[in-house]
């Protein structure tokens, strides 16, 4: 036990009365990275809080190096070598990369001035390690939130930290900010600091855990090194229900067209689009980043400038570039940012369901109060949302509840078209399972689904077919038979990166029953490949 860091033990905390940590014990490893997994309300803040002095525990205790920890007492924590990086970053915004890093332990001339150009020197260096270019002389306000939450880690660890708790890292950054956070993650690894890293993306805990540890409604469930145990077994503690359970089967679609595409000339883009949707049909967009799945998403919508092209809903034409049409229309878009350019977080329930369609509720320019507390209430009571009513701020709420809200906002009129963006990105497991519920429930209802994901096992599980995207154009389509083969993964990825499909790669061939690709998408297999 001698390379234990932090260790916690027997934890246990209530709020109002209701448990949110049950008798929680872990240890914490130099040079480890444990991951902390678990749904919503599982308890993995309270812990951290605990953790990092924050928060007085009901029972138990935490140690550090074999001592205890001083109680709800952060300065003892940081002294001891404990740093929290918050979900939602605190930095001081008008101060500079510098004063940020040093702040509370600056350093000063013989004179006892600040020594700002000592600091500016030494803040380079420390960036430096990390490997990342960051003017020291930049204010906090000009980095992106990944640079930020870098500016963080390196002000804790140059500060003698010798345990990190980090709370959803990658929860607001790009892809590509998540990669530099990956290696300042291994870096620190190797420096032989212990940290517990929360999260719930699988790919995150596969990159980076030693260890797994899940939190299931405040107990602690599992505890392994990460090469002992499967994603199955990960999600299954984390839910309490096996995997196949997951994903509801899609339910067989109509006939009649929902959706038509022709000719779309997406602003940026030098080929057309050309998709047909059907009642009750889901459609899912694969491809890799940068591919044009949301900017195709969102010109159909009239969100984002198309030079040519026609839109047709249930026949009917919609006027491109114009969202106004398009709802006119019964289209609906549910946007990839939740938090930027879906849900508007200072709001409350009420008013986010309002927003789309304002006039819908309006009489001579006021508010019809209990016609709009009606249908928002039936819309949010049809995606089982959990708050505490339509007062509440939507920024309390948990990052499914939010998603819900965002979608359910459009369920107070009829929706022919639903068009979603990552709909389950920032979303938990446990709620992620509703979503697909949902996203499921509607599509049998009659309602054309298009959903562009990068979860692969959404692509494949939910959609009745997919098409495949590479540069803004269609490079391919899979029917649902196909997405059930064990090649299927394989076959996307050949054909958003450009490869030719290997041998059987779709595990089937339209000879061999499937439903032939669109004549401008590249199929599968060959029918020579197919035999």
């Amino acid at each position: 036990m001698d390379d234990v860091a932090l260790e916690c033990r027997m934890l246990a905390k209530t709020f109002g009365g209701v448990p949110v940590l049950k008798d929680v014990s872990l240890a914490l490893r130099a040079g480890s990275v444990t991951a902390l997994a678990g749904e919503n309300g599982a308890g993995k803040s309270t812990m951290m809080k605990i953790a990092s002095g924050q928060v007085k525990p009901d029972q138990g205790q935490v140690l550090v190096g074999g001592e205890p920890l001083p109680q709800a007492d952060p300065q003892a924590a940081h002294s001891h070598g404990v740093a929290i990086i918050p979900q939602e970053l605190a930095p001081i915004m008008d101060m500079k990369v510098y004063e940020n890093l040093f702040i509370g332990r600056e350093l000063r001339t013989r004179a006892g001035l600040l020594d700002r150009r000592a600091m500016a020197r030494k803040a380079r260096e420390i960036l430096d390690v990390f490997g990342v270019e960051i003017d020291p002389q930049a204010t906090m306000r000009r980095l992106p939130v990944g640079l930020r939450q870098l500016v963080e880690i390196a002000k804790s660890t140059s500060g003698g930290a010798r345990v990190l708790l980090l709370d959803e890292p990658s929860s607001a950054i790009s892809e590509r900010e998540v990669e530099r956070l990956f290696a300042v993650v291994d870096k620190l690894r190797g420096q032989g600091v212990a940290m517990l890293y929360t999260t719930h993306k699988m790919e995150e805990i596969r990159a980076l855990a030693d260890r797994v540890v899940v939190l299931r409604d405040g107990g602690l469930v599992m505890d392994r090194p990460i090469g002992e145990v499967s994603d199955d077994e990960i999600v299954h503690a984390m839910i309490g229900r096996e995997l196949q359970d997951f994903f509801p089967e899609p339910r067989p679609h109509g006939d009649d067209v929902a959706l038509h595409v022709s000719g779309l000339h997406v602003t940026g883009y030098p080929n057309p689009v050309e998709l047909t949707v059907r009642r009750g049909e889901i459609l899912g967009l694969a491809g890799l980043v940068g591919a044009g799945r949301t900017e195709l998403l969102e010109a159909i919508f009239g969100v984002r400038k198309s030079a040519a092209g026609t839109i047709t809903v249930a026949g009917k034409p919609v006027r491109r570039n114009s969202p106004a049409a398009a709802i006119t229309r019964g289209m609906a878009l549910v946007p990839e940012d939740r938090k930027g350019a879906g849900a508007v977080l200072s709001m409350n329930v009420l008013d986010n369901g309002s927003l789309p369609r304002l006039s819908q509720f309006t009489l001579g320019g006021w508010l019809r109060q209990r016609n709009r507390a009606k249908k928002v209430g039936e819309a949010m009571d049809s995606v089982k949302l959990r708050s505490r009513g339509l007062s509440q701020q939507v920024g309390t709420l948990s990052g499914g509840n939010q998603q819900k809200v965002v979608l359910a906002r459009w369920l107070t009129d009829s929706v022919n078209v639903l068009l979603l963006d990552e709909p389950t990105r920032g979303v938990d497991v446990g709620a992620r399972s509703e979503i697909y519920r949902i996203i499921t429930e509607l599509a049998a209802s009659g309602m054309a689904v298009v959903m562009a994901s990068s979860d692969m096992p959404e692509i494949l599980s939910l959609s009745h077919r997919a098409l495949v995207m590479r540069g803004g154009a269609v490079a391919g389509e899979l029917t649902r038979e196909q997405l059930s083969s064990p090649h299927a993964q394989d076959a996307i990825f050949r054909l958003a990166a450009g490869l030719s499909p290997q041998n059987g790669a779709a595990g089937l061939s339209p000879q061999n029953g499937a439903t032939a690709p669109s004549p401008q998408h590249t199929p599968l297999v060959t029918e020579e490949e197919g035999r």
